[in-house]
């Protein structure tokens, strides 16, 4: 069972759609039960750090999500929230990968927010998640935050500075980019994802 946790983010149609393709028919839930019953786990993410928190808190999910022990995939502000805070609204996130979200600097020369296809360097060949995802890959970003400095990056990219496109802490993986906008490499991350 494949769980898509409601409530913080709002890219949910386009990811219904992606996995629909793949043949996955995902439950959009907030309930704890089922998102302890599943598989594997997706938290999505278009919005504010700060409010998918209260939304987080408000439903009683916190210690839910950091419990798990099934896969568990962050996509954009999902992967932030993985982190241990953010600097959007000064924010405490899930500690589950220890870090800080920082915000793109417009003294960097770059726009913000970094939006369109950027080429990914991988860091970590060996991971499952990175499988058959070939070197310098174009994939799609949309986010003015980011984590620039992690030892459980698996790739990055560069806007100004490198920042993690890909991290992994045990079950729990990252993505800063829109697997469901990539095109056949976002399928194929996916399609990794699942397979864990």
């Amino acid at each position: 069972m494949i769980v898509v946790i409601k409530g913080i983010g709002h890219n949910l149609c386009s990811l219904s759609f992606a996995l629909k393709r793949l043949g996955v028919e995902a439950i959009f839930t907030d309930d704890k039960e089922l998102i302890r019953n599943a598989t594997h786990v997706i938290l999505p993410g278009v919005g504010a750090a700060n409010q998918a928190m209260a939304n987080l808190r408000a439903n009683d999910l916190v210690d839910t999500i950091k419990q798990l022990k099934v896969p568990v995939l962050g996509i954009c502000l999902g992967m932030q929230l993985l982190m241990s805070s953010s600097e959007e609204a000064e924010t405490d996130t899930l500690d589950i990968i220890p870090g800080r979200v920082k915000r793109f600097q417009s003294d960097w020369g770059v726009t913000i927010p970094h939006m369109g296809w950027n080429q990914i360097t991988k860091l970590e060949e060996r991971d499952p998640l990175m499988k058959n995802i070939p070197n310098e890959s174009f994939i799609y970003f949309v986010h003015s935050f980011a984590v620039f400095e992690t030892p459980f990056s698996l790739a990055r990219t560069n806007h100004g500075r490198q920042f993690s496109a890909v991290i992994r802490k045990d079950n729990f993986y990252g993505v800063q980019f829109h697997p469901e906008r990539s095109g056949d490499v976002g399928v194929q991350f996916l399609k990794n994802f699942l397979a864990l």
